[in-house]
This record gives C-alpha cells, structure tokens and sequence, in this order.
C-alpha cells in the first residue's frame, strides 16, 4: 500500500510513543510505516514516502524550533502529499481545549507556519514529575497549580487518551 513517514519531536517520550501506537494501528492495515526522531538529528525527506504525518510536543507553551525548522525545510514535499500534523500537549487534558480548533498551542503554531496541515490532531500528554529535573518539576507544578491541574511532586499522570489516538491512526491509514 502506501510508505508513511511519522517525523516526531519528543520531549520526554510520551510523542513517542504516541508514534509508536500510531504505527501499530496503520501497519495492520499493509502500509509501511517509517518513524524518526528530530530529537536524535534525523531529517527524513518527506519526497520519499507517499504520506508525511509530523508530531511535536509541547514544553512551556512551545513546539521547539527544530519542528518549525523541518518544516519549512520541506515545506514543498509536505503539501504535495496526503499529510498530517499533531500536538501532544497537556492542557488537552481539559475537554474545553482537546481539538484542534480550541487547543490554543496548535492554533499558535498554525499561525507561524507557511504549511496548512490537511489532517490535524490533538492529544494530552503525560506529566512525570519523578523524572524532571528540579527546574522543570517545579515550574511544571506552578503551571498545574495556576490550572488546577496535579502538583504532588511525585505524581506520574497521563493524560492520553489512546482511543483518540487510535482513530487518529485509523485516519491516516485512509488519507
């Protein structure tokens, strides 16, 4: 069937392995299913594979500039392909910002790039406290304190909704 790309920035794992699930529903389906990291300094070509879906998560209200990079980078081989983009962020977490239309990171990052994504996607992430270092964990927990949000220090939370992720795997499989 068709060569899938899944480019990826993680911070901490869980865009992993949001991924890695998504692979696992797309290549039942007879695709082939390639996943790289820009973390590790990979940069795939989008041009070599018949569709292109990219992730990034979020840290302190921000996609990292390398996902900003890759994309403008192959902005040409990303809109001439089926494609897709999603943002793993933990306000998501909360019903009234879970969509693509009212999860205020993904708009942010619509605005500052020249791509329109034809499929977009939203996840909640994971909050793992034990295995931030002692800045991120403590700013980490004033953000969630200021949206009531957990701030046990030793609270590993996710937040994925893995079904949510599974249609999503479900939708590029078709696209």
């Amino acid at each position: 069937m068709a060569r899938i790309l899944i480019v990826y920035w993680t911070t901490d794992g869980q865009t992993r392995r949001i991924c890695e699930r998504l692979r696992e529903v797309i290549e039942p389906r007879g695709h082939e299913v390639a996943l790289a990291s820009l973390r590790d300094g990979a940069s795939p070509d989008p041009g070599d594979y018949d569709k292109v879906v990219v992730g990034a998560s979020i840290r302190y209200g921000r996609h990292h500039q390398v996902v900003f990079d890759y994309i403008e980078r192959h902005l040409q081989a990303l809109q001439s392909r089926p494609n897709a983009f999603f943002s793993v962020n933990v306000v998501a977490r909360k019903p009234e910002k879970n969509t693509p239309q009212t999860n205020p990171y993904l708009q942010k990052f619509l605005k500052r790039i020249r791509w329109q994504p034809r499929h977009l996607g939203v996840f909640a992430g994971k909050l793992d406290y034990p295995k931030y270092d002692f800045l991120d964990r403590n700013v980490i927990r004033f953000i969630m304190w200021m949206t009531k949000g957990p701030t046990d220090p030793q609270a590993v939370v996710e937040f994925t909704d893995w079904g949510k992720v599974e249609e999503f795997g479900a939708l590029i499989g078709a696209m």
